[in-house]
């Protein structure tokens, strides 16, 4: 019991509680307390970083920091550079990765970057229950009930910031008995083996790629064909740090990559045979030393879908409004990696950076001051911009506004412009609340991208209630603060300008 005291937050009642201290929970619990929204955070993990302190299983990320952009660490343009530092207000707690990497590649490695989120939670001050399981949930009146192994919690809203990190099998015969990617073994052990793996998203070919000094053969095999982040101009798809096994398939270097389903697992003496089927029906069975599940992850919600908290897809992601908070049981809202679960508008089928730090870390800061505002009664400034400044204030939102930059077509900056009022900077929102909320004249400025080059400024003029979309050229030095930009911009906002006044 003693040890339980010197823990902070003991069980009890709340304003608000955050479930988990991956970089979801620290961001949200950062942005809280600067707000002066008192809550508790509550985590399983003996120390802050979440899935970090486990994977990726080859200790790499896959998002980089780079060290010399043209723009000092502390400024927030910075911000675009670096996919791997939380977010501060302050600029000795900003761009914390840096210092902290051993400069032999400009993507961490695992332990860098946990080593990264506890720096930032120890020096910004972030207090966590960690050792503290999340077991159950029940509503008791408007109070939502967590049980923990350290006893009762009791709020209002709850911000579930588990991640997505429970490993998922899908339901095929014989494939439960083998290793999922989280029960990797040595790398050595796979030497002159034939490894089967099932999936090939990042996961599947992160495995092959590290196998390939090692393994005899490699098989890659899922029905929906394989798709290259260099060919969509997006995350989506595998990324190009692994794209070694791919070249080896094409060029007939002990690699094979199949289109095509997963009838069944057998197990061989000490060895497999994996029955597959195309679609033209054609069955291959494949001998393999080795088998691996890369089959994904599905969210760890416990008993909230029994709760009402509808989900979706194979993730079993929670449903969510705009604002990340369940579409089906208001009160509980989301952070971290699960907030992809609200997919914006998808434009051009791409989807927000939402399931990464560097895009669900501004969720989470946005989502702090919704919070503030609706459940807290707590107002947040609103800063005034000169009309005639408008223009090129966002033009350089739109050429260096990393929240712009990582979250394209899903976070918008938005400014409202009033007659008597004159021009306010609402800052940043949810592209889909604002084309969903309706309101007075205002714009919303993001930056969008279709999957076929560079991306491109996107503005949306809402006027007397009705929204006008305007796409303007994109750059080939990603800069769209030039004459032509102004004099493109000036003319398309004049309909809403001229009727909003200028502060005093």
């Amino acid at each position: 019991m003693a040890e339980l005291e010197k823990k902070p937050f003991p069980p009890g009642r709340y304003r608000l509680i955050v479930v988990g201290s991956g970089p979801g929970g620290l961001q949200l619990s950062y942005s809280l307390t600067r707000l002066g929204i008192d809550h508790a955070v509550l985590s399983d993990d003996p120390a802050p970083g979440g899935m970090f302190r486990r994977w990726p299983v080859f200790q790499r990320m896959l998002s980089w920091t780079k060290p010399f952009a043209g723009v000092e660490h502390h400024e927030r343009a910075y911000e675009r550079y670096d996919w791997n530092s939380l977010l501060a207000d302050d600029n000795e707690n900003r761009a914390v990765m840096p210092a902290l990497m051993d400069g032999t590649s400009y993507f961490p490695s695992r332990p860098e970057m946990q080593k990264g989120l506890e720096t930032f939670a120890q020096r910004t001050g972030i207090r966590v229950r960690h050792g503290c399981r999340w077991e159950s949930t029940r509503r008791e009146g408007e109070d939502f009930v967590l049980t923990t192994s350290d006893g009762e919690y009791r709020s209002r809203v709850v911000v579930f910031a588990v991640g997505v990190a429970q490993p998922y099998r899908p339901p095929i015969p014989g494939l439960a008995a083998v290793p999922h990617y989280g029960d990797f073994r040595p790398v050595e052990t796979y030497k002159d083996r034939r490894v089967f793996i099932v999936g090939k998203q990042n996961s599947g070919f992160e495995i092959a790629t590290g196998l390939l000094p090692f393994a005899r053969q490699l098989v890659l095999a899922s029905p929906s064909p394989t798709k290259l982040s260099v060919l969509t101009h997006t995350l989506v798809g595998v990324r190009a740090r692994y794209v070694q096994p791919y070249e080896d398939a094409a060029l007939a270097g002990g690699v094979v990559i199949l289109d095509t389903t997963i009838e069944e697992v057998m197990k061989d003496g000490s060895g497999y045979r994996v029955r597959t089927r195309n679609a033209a029906g054609r069955e291959l069975t494949v001998p393999a030393d080795d088998v691996i599940a890369a089959t994904g992850f599905v969210t760890p919600l416990r008993d909230l879908p029994a709760l009402g908290v509808a989900t979706f897809g194979q993730s079993r992601l929670p449903a969510q409004t705009p604002f990340w908070e369940s579409a089906t049981v208001p009160g509980i809202f989301f952070a971290g990696t699960i907030t992809q679960g609200a997919a914006g508008l998808k434009k051009h089928g791409i989807p927000s950076n939402s399931g990464a730090v560097q895009g669900h870390r501004y969720n989470a800061r946005v989502l702090a001051r919704h919070l503030a505002e609706t459940k807290f009664g707590v107002p947040t400034t609103r800063e005034r911009i000169d009309a005639a400044g408008l223009v090129p204030y966002l033009l350089e939102q739109l050429s260096h506004g990393p929240e712009l930059w990582h979250q394209r077509a899903y976070l918008a900056r938005v400014t409202n412009l009033d007659r008597d009022t004159g021009v306010t900077n609402e800052g940043v929102v949810p592209l889909q609340s604002f084309l969903d909320a309706g309101g007075g004249d205002a714009v919303a400025a993001t930056l969008e991208s279709n999957g076929q080059g560079n991306p491109y400024p996107v503005v949306y003029v809402r006027k007397e209630g009705s929204v006008a979309e305007h796409a303007m050229a994109p750059d080939p030095l990603l800069d769209f603060t030039g004459g032509d930009y102004q004099d493109e911009l000036r003319t398309v906002l004049e309909p809403v300008l001229s009727g909003a006044g200028s502060p005093a």
